[in-house]
């Protein structure tokens, strides 16, 4: 990874006024090199700094969450088959707040593209997939453009304070009510 981020350095830093453009397509393919949106943001604030990086940022983010649900979209099996998945991981009857992801996207280890899932999943229609997805992914940017250096020289003991912070902040902005069916709740014997 750190190759790649030289890689990465010296190619915006030659690319002159195509810059940002080369740098919002490393956001682009970044899924295809299943690199972490964590380095390519990071990146993003030491080559262009915290305003231009975060702008840069959440339009690569954007387009990639754009993407994301176009090709979900065409593909339906695809879909139904990551829905049990997240089913199976995250439980039947959850179902996560624009803010609990937009918190969860701040978690380096969580998968993004599942995250948007969970988005697809709350959503209604495109809008307001864009809506949620736009208002998620502008902390993360804002968040690992800004304080890129500082974040990456993190000892693990406050990196473990950051996320014992996040966790019950996740659970306090969760959805506070729960469904459950009737066949769920009295077992229906055959």
């Amino acid at each position: 990874m750190d190759l790649f981020g030289n890689y990465l350095l010296a190619l915006v830093e030659t690319g002159g006024f195509f810059a940002p453009f080369l740098f919002i397509s490393c956001h682009l393919l970044r899924p295809l090199f299943f690199l972490p949106v964590v380095l390519i943001c990071i990146s993003g604030g030491i080559i262009f700094g915290t305003v231009a990086g975060t702008v840069y940022s959440v339009v690569g983010i954007t387009l990639s969450s754009i993407i994301f649900y176009g090709i979900i979209r065409w593909m339906p099996g695809t879909l139904n088959r990551l829905l049990n998945l997240k089913q199976k991981i995250i439980g039947n009857n959850s179902k996560l707040t624009t803010s609990q992801v937009a918190l969860m996207r701040l978690i380096p280890f969580i998968h993004f593209h599942l995250l948007s899932l969970c988005l697809i999943e709350i959503s209604a229609d495109f809008k307001g997939y864009m809506k949620s997805s736009l208002l998620s992914n502008i902390p993360l940017a804002l968040l690992y453009t800004s304080i890129g250096k500082w974040i990456s020289s993190l000892s693990p003991l406050y990196v473990l304070v950051l996320l014992a912070v996040l966790l019950p902040l996740i659970y306090v902005l969760r959805r506070k009510e729960i469904i459950i069916k009737w066949n769920d709740f009295f077992q229906v014997s055959t």
